[in-house]
């Protein structure tokens, strides 16, 4: 039986409550300041902040498998969204998080004045197109509807998505920080932009949409079989990542779940589970 906590939206108060007091009450370099650190107590668990899927069931695994052996506690605490995972790693109220990807956290860090840093690549999630009314990239025409994601990174790579497969044409050199406005060329489709969470929900009402990995697994898609397009694994940038707040990174306990995530015995729970829905990015893809 799965021992998470989940948290929802319900909390986000309480959070960006903590978050903005925190704020107010740091001094010159709050980067410097660190409740855990390399001095953190190993004996107590580590609280690792995670989306529900792949993220948390990976975490599960070595919670399950490896965690003990390796004299670590674990624990894991579900999140539904991108911010407060994030917020709540800057604040102490978790130790790390495992959910996103490097240009997402260098986005977030620049938006909220946070201080968080990367410890370590996990697995890519391919970002696909997906349909319940058109069976091929041939289906979609002019007139038609396409959800994205809103948030500023994902937004840019699901342009770019559409772009590599003829749908759009971009303004040359705008990368994944595409914009609605740098489409030079829509090719008669119409743009509807959602929170990342919640377009899955939206395919009925549209006639396509792009999908973070993550999403369409909670939504029971198979992204290796039932996307109309998906990202290419080779040399992509987007792989997800264990974050730490800055000063943290030495933290013992951190660095054991960074060194059995990157196990074997992860790399064949991730192969075996996802079907290449979720693919392993460390070893000698590891960018950390």
């Amino acid at each position: 039986m799965r021992k998470n906590i989940k948290i929802t939206a319900a909390a986000a108060a309480t959070a960006a409550l903590a978050f903005g007091l925190t704020a107010c009450g740091t001094d010159s370099d709050p980067a410097s300041k660190s409740e855990t650190g390399a001095k953190a107590d190993t004996s107590k668990a580590l609280v690792v902040a995670a989306s529900p899927t792949p993220h948390a069931d990976i975490l599960n695994f070595v919670k399950k498998n490896l965690a003990a052996k390796a004299g670590l506690k674990l624990e894991v605490k579900e999140f539904t969204d991108y911010v407060l995972p994030n917020t709540a790693t800057e604040t102490g109220q978790v130790d790390a998080n495992f959910f996103q990807h490097q240009p997402y956290l260098d986005d977030f860090n620049k938006k909220n004045n946070t201080h968080l840093v990367s410890v370590g690549t996990v697995h890519l999630e391919p970002l696909g197109l997906y349909s319940h009314k058109v069976k091929d990239l041939d289906g979609i025409k002019s007139g038609q509807t396409i959800a994205v994601p809103n948030d500023t990174t994902n937004e840019g790579r699901a342009l770019q998505l559409l772009a590599e497969n003829d749908l759009i044409t971009l303004k040359d050199g705008v990368g994944t920080s595409a914009k609605l406005s740098d489409i030079t060329d829509k090719k008669g489709l119409k743009f509807k932009e959602l929170e990342a969470a919640t377009v899955p929900r939206a395919l009925n009402d549209v006639d396509a949409a792009v999908i973070n990995g993550n999403y369409a697994i909670e939504a029971k898609l198979k992204p290796a079989t039932d996307a109309l397009a998906i990202e290419k694994a080779d040399g992509n940038p987007y792989a997800n990542i264990v974050a730490v707040k800055k000063g943290n990174e030495k933290d013992a306990r951190v660095q054991k779940l960074v060194k059995l995530l990157h196990s074997d015995e992860v790399k064949k729970f991730i192969e075996d589970s996802y079907q290449g829905s979720v693919i392993p990015a460390f070893g000698s893809a590891a960018k950390s």
